[in-house]
C-alpha cells in the first residue's frame, strides 16, 4: 500500500493501514503466535480465497506480518505478526473488549 504519510492526520494512516473489514481480524488472531495459512483462513468466516490472499499480501508489503513458506510437499506457509504487527495487540484486544461489552449491553 502506499500512503501519503506528510501533512496526513496520523488516524488517517492508522485506518489506512487496519481499516477494512478483514485486516484487524486477521491480526488479532495472529496475537497469540503463527498460524498455518489454512488455519488461519478458517478462523476468519466468510473471507473468500480471493480477499485472504489479497489481504495477507498487503499486511506483508505494509511490514505488519511475515509471511514463511517451508520448502516441503504439501506446502506449509505460516502467517506471523512483525513487531510492528505485535504493537498493534492493545488496540486490537481494545476493539475486542469493546465488541463483547457492546453484544452484552444491547442482547
Amino acid at each position: 500500500m502506499n500512503i501519503k504519510k506528510d501533512n496526513t492526520c496520523p488516524l488517517h494512516v492508522t485506518m489506512e493501514l487496519i481499516g477494512n473489514k478483514w485486516k484487524p481480524l486477521l491480526l488479532f488472531h495472529l496475537l497469540d503466535g503463527p498460524l498455518r495459512s489454512g488455519v488461519l483462513q478458517k478462523t476468519i468466516q466468510g473471507i473468500s480465497n480471493k480477499m485472504f490472499t489479497q489481504t495477507v499480501r498487503e499486511l506483508e508489503v505494509d511490514g505488519l506480518l511475515i509471511r514463511k513458506v517451508y520448502p516441503v510437499v504439501p506446502p506449509k506457509v505460516e502467517y506471523e505478526l512483525t513487531v510492528l504487527g505485535k504493537s498493534l495487540e492493545t488496540i486490537l484486544r481494545d476493539l475486542d473488549e469493546w465488541g463483547k461489552r457492546y453484544v452484552q449491553e444491547t442482547s
